[in-house]
């Protein structure tokens, strides 16, 4: 079942449609797994169409030539220097998309076709699985206070009352040195008492600009 429908170095135009086809489908198949609750534009999921049936084709085409496989690689090698580096997810996919490519050039068909279905499988797990997600009560708090406030200490009771845990991340000077602005991060105690919270910091830092709202997710890239 796992076998190749491609017999030796003879590849029939019944077999190129197949393979081409399986291609196509596979590759909408992983642009479906990598729009799973994430963020993607149109061109990238047209890419991941298309793509597994691009590698299919110039696989079939170099067909055991030595010569030809060296220069497609070296041109494969230069459209790395004209893309912008993607996140870790996005690699995934692409990696994902040239692997089918490569099964299907073969003629390895079902192969792929399982390959790409597990792998999908496991991808939609672990995006639905609660690892390395913001926690609901997680803030980052962004405090302007006058250059002449202490900041060390400044706001410890206030956070005391209202969250379970709270850190300075970083310090910053602004409006031409006249002002810091205070970066936190800090688990609540109750969500309704958000606003309480920043009422009590706006009491303490002259009214002056708060900014408090969910930590942003990090956005890797390889």
């Amino acid at each position: 079942m796992l076998d190749t429908i491609i017999n030796g170095n003879n590849i029939t135009s019944e077999g190129f449609i197949v393979c081409l086809m399986a291609s196509l489908v596979l590759g909408a198949v992983i642009a479906a797994f990598h729009s799973f609750r994430n963020r993607y534009s149109k061109n990238f999921l047209i890419t991941l169409v298309l793509l597994p049936a691009i590698i299919q084709s110039v696989i079939m085409l170099v067909n055991g030539n030595v010569g030809t496989g060296v220069a497609v690689m070296g041109a494969f090698s230069l459209v790395r220097f004209r893309s912008l580096p993607g996140n870790s997810r996005e690699i995934a996919s692409i990696f994902l998309a040239m692997a089918v490519g490569l099964a299907t050039g073969m003629g390895y068909v079902m192969l792929a076709a399982v390959f790409t279905v597990v792998i999908g499988i496991v991808t939609m797990a672990l995006v639905a699985a609660p690892i390395g997600e913001t926690k609901e009560l997680e803030r980052e708090l962004k405090v302007v206070i006058p250059e002449n406030l202490d900041y060390a200490g400044i706001f410890d009771d206030v956070f005391s009352t209202y969250a379970e845990g709270t850190k300075l991340i970083k310090v910053k000077t602004v409006n031409m040195g006249s002002l810091y602005e205070l970066i936190y991060q800090l688990t609540l105690k109750n969500a309704s008492q958000e606003k309480q919270m920043i009422d009590d910091l706006r009491a303490r830092n002259g009214n002056l600009e708060i900014v408090c709202g969910r930590i942003p997710e990090k956005t890797e890239s390889l």
